[in-house]
């Protein structure tokens, strides 16, 4: 390393594509960025935690739905430089189908939450519909 060389702050995240039935679970993100625009649930992976614990965790936080880590299926690593507006943030994305009976509320960062039809998403907050998409390709999601 020389004295000129800069290093960018890298911010590690997990967004969940939870479905049901033919809906996927979506938030009313509660700040900015993106505040009161659709997003899937996700947020910072914390010190010692794995990207599939916090995806579990966050979606439990943010919507009340509990899934166990395990069941979570990875669709990919998001990693766009310019993906965020705060910065640089890398996203570990995964996937898990619920049950029809699941039920859901907005908690921690969400200000709403909804289950919407898959072909009626509409455009989300940061590259989130592309991770949905790459749901459906990738995993042949029955969705």
């Amino acid at each position: 390393m020389t004295d000129t060389e800069t290093f960018e702050t890298i911010r590690y995240t997990a967004d969940v594509v939870c479905i049901r039935g033919g809906a996927v679970l979506l938030i009313e993100r509660g700040w900015p960025p993106h505040k009161g625009r659709l997003a899937l649930p996700g947020g910072h992976v914390d010190p010692g935690e794995t990207s599939r614990a916090a995806a579990a965790r966050e979606l439990l936080e943010e919507t009340g739905v509990h899934v166990d880590a395990d069941d979570l299926d990875l669709i990919g690593i998001y990693d766009a430089p310019d993906r965020d507006p705060r910065g640089r943030y890398v996203t570990a994305a995964y996937l898990v189908t619920v049950p029809d009976d699941t039920t859901a509320h907005a908690g921690d960062d969400a200000a709403a939450i909804r289950w919407t039809a898959l072909d009626n998403t509409g455009s989300l907050a940061f590259d989130h519909s592309e991770i949905v998409a790459s749901a459906r390709r990738r995993h042949n999601a029955p969705f």
